[in-house]
């Protein structure tokens, strides 16, 4: 049996695009499907779940944005948004949509396979580190299984893609001294920045992640902004109660 890295879902439009990466990614080891709008993609999809997907912002039956917050309302999913609109507010709604990364049109195939290859490496990766105690980290209401991936807040699941959890857990590993955003972006992403926007990316998902284990977002109180340096976790005292489960399938 011919073994695959991993099967993408390239969602483009363009023929010649489709053809393109069909022919790069096949012949870099992964399975590729392809749909021409977003009606095709969201069938793909719900017939064989990919392990990531390539999507284009301007597509028909569904433009990219509205795709993409489909597929995240249901899957976490890697998406990378691909986009010939230059203004980087264009780019960003991607981001705040659910996409991972983004590349800009006309884009090199081999920068994307470069980001493919370190989000799906990332994704098979064993925890960074097995600190804090083991694996997991308690600070007040929040709780923290860097084994299992999962996280928890006032003692209810929540559900990170797993991009944030890269993200969450570098701050972790690295809890109490600021990373700058370009530590971040290519630890987690591959990439130095390069081109406008590309820092843009960790403030997103930092917002996303803020959005989802902090109380108040407005106010954080383990994902900490450090002005002219970047982010930080902060972990606060006290212990917080063993989310019910934990620890059983």
């Amino acid at each position: 049996m011919e073994h695959h890295k991993g099967k993408i879902l390239v969602v483009d439009d363009e023929p010649a695009v489709r053809r393109i990466l069909t022919t790069r990614l096949s012949m870099a080891g992964y399975q590729v499907v392809t749909a021409a709008d977003g009606e095709e993609a969201l069938a793909l999809f719900t017939q064989s779940p990919p392990d990531l997907v390539i999507l284009d912002v301007m597509i028909p039956k569904g433009d990219g944005y509205q795709i993409c917050q489909d597929l995240r309302s249901t899957s976490d999913v890697p998406i990378i948004m691909l986009t010939a609109l230059s203004d980087v507010a264009d780019r960003i709604a991607g981001l705040r949509m659910g996409a991972d990364d983004y590349l800009v049109k006309p884009f090199s195939p081999k920068e994307l396979e470069a980001r493919i290859n370190t989000i799906l490496r990332r994704l098979k990766k064993t925890p960074l580190s097995a600190s804090p105690e083991n694996g997991i980290l308690q600070a007040g209401s929040l709780f923290v299984d860097c084994n299992r991936r999962r996280v928890y807040l006032n003692q209810q699941l929540v559900r990170l893609t797993e991009i944030e959890f890269n993200v969450l857990e570098l701050l972790i590993n690295q809890a109490g001294e600021p990373l700058s955003r370009a530590d971040i972006l290519q630890a987690i992403w591959g990439y130095a920045p390069s081109q406008p926007g590309d820092l843009r990316l960790v403030d997103v998902h930092v917002s996303r992640l803020r959005g989802k284990i902090e109380v108040d977002p407005k106010q954080p109180e383990y994902i900490i902004t450090e002005r002219g340096m970047g982010y930080s976790f902060q972990r606060r005292s006290g212990r917080s109660s063993q989310p019910v489960g934990i620890g059983q399938e």
